[in-house]
């Protein structure tokens, strides 16, 4: 929350007269202060504007001068309170957003896992707890995009937390556990399914991704470097690939997105203007550096097995190897606008790498290419 006083100032400053105060609390944070002060009887107008979004700090103070002169009038503001009267009568009740972010936390978390227990883990058998080893699946492919959803949760909870008013400190904290634990609980049920178990390699890259989003937010107060996702839905050349691929990752769309390891790229973005902020280039332009793989009919290799354990697929002749990619990106939450709305969107957007022209690297070539997904 935020309230405002008003101290002494260091000279009179009767000739001024505070007109209006207009704050716009943004979701997910995009927070801003303009005061406008008005010399009376004349036409001079002071506007600052204090964005309320700086991570590094819980308190703000601001001090307009007018020009020629050295009165001033200074403006503290603090995020450690239950209300923050907007000035025009409206109150914001911070304790209300924290209970709310709070419960739909635990509706959500609680909701989900409940329903992947029911609807997934049900279907097969159970067993004692155990480890399994599938650090050589999919080309890590599967481990990158452990990592980029623990950094997402991570991320989207950082936002909620901080439009629900609490410190900067108390949403990095909160917003580090949430990514990696939930994605911690979906591998203790692994552990007690017979057909999986607890994977190392899966737990490292759930702490990698939410360490990702805590270290910058500690270290720079932003996130200059995005954990981004790609994905194309890929048309196989023959009825048998076609085939073996409906099994392996389903026939539907939504969920070839989510199981075609093929399909998919992951990216690390960086924002060029952070880096460089004395610079003239655009606030969104960012380059980002991709990774995915191809030729992948298996978990280890292009062999498949039927419930006897008769071999009924097997293209161990189709390579399986690794692509990188190097092209421009956005960052969506530096467009500019006044909408609420946008701008919550566009956060959640800064997920998404948007398909742009750029080189791939791959069995040892350099290909450039139209687009990127």
């Amino acid at each position: 929350m935020h309230w405002f006083t008003f101290p002494q100032t260091k000279k009179k400053v009767t000739p001024f007269v505070i007109m209006a105060l207009i704050c716009s609390l943004q979701s997910f944070c995009q927070d801003t202060v303009s005061i406008k002060t008005y010399r009376m009887g004349g036409v001079d107008t002071i506007t600052t504007t204090i964005n309320l979004n700086n991570p590094s700090k819980d308190t703000f103070k601001v001090k307009t001068y007018r020009m020629g002169y050295v009165d001033t009038i200074s403006t503290t503001l603090s995020t450690h309170s239950s209300n923050f009267n907007l000035g025009s009568g409206e109150t914001i009740n911070y304790k209300k957003r924290q209970r709310v972010v709070a419960l739909s936390s635990i509706g959500l978390y609680g909701g989900t896992l409940l329903g992947l227990n029911q609807a997934w883990y049900a279907q097969y058998k159970r067993s004692s707890f155990h480890t399994f080893n599938d650090n050589k699946e999919w080309l890590q492919v599967d481990k990158v995009g452990h990592a980029w959803s623990a950094y997402q949760l991570s991320r989207l909870s950082y936002g909620a937390w901080k439009w629900s008013g609490i410190s900067e400190k108390k949403a990095i904290l909160y917003a580090g556990l949430s990514g990696p634990g939930f994605l911690t609980v979906i591998e203790i049920l692994d552990g007690f399914s017979q057909d999986w178990g607890w994977s190392w390699g899966d737990m490292g890259a759930n702490v990698f991704g939410g360490s990702l989003f805590v270290a910058q937010q500690l270290g720079w107060h932003e996130q200059r470097i995005d954990f981004k996702f790609s994905v194309h839905k890929i048309n196989y050349a023959t009825n048998q690939l076609t085939t073996r691929a409906n099994k392996l990752f389903g026939s539907a769309l939504p969920e070839r997105f989510l199981k075609d390891y093929n399909a998919q790229t992951y990216w690390l973005s960086a924002n060029l203007k952070s880096f460089f902020k004395q610079s003239n280039l655009p606030a969104w332009l960012n380059v980002a550096v991709g990774y995915g793989g191809s030729g992948m009919f298996g978990a280890f290799e292009n062999l498949g097995h039927d419930t006897n354990g008769t071999t009924n697929f097997d293209r161990r002749d189709i390579k399986r190897y690794r692509q990188w990619y190097l092209g421009p990106d956005i960052k969506w939450s530096r467009i500019k606008t006044k909408s609420k709305f946008l701008k919550t969107v566009l956060y959640v957007m800064d997920g998404i790498k948007f398909p742009l022209p750029g080189l791939e690297l791959s069995e040892g070539k350099m290909k450039v290419r139209g687009l990127l997904f």
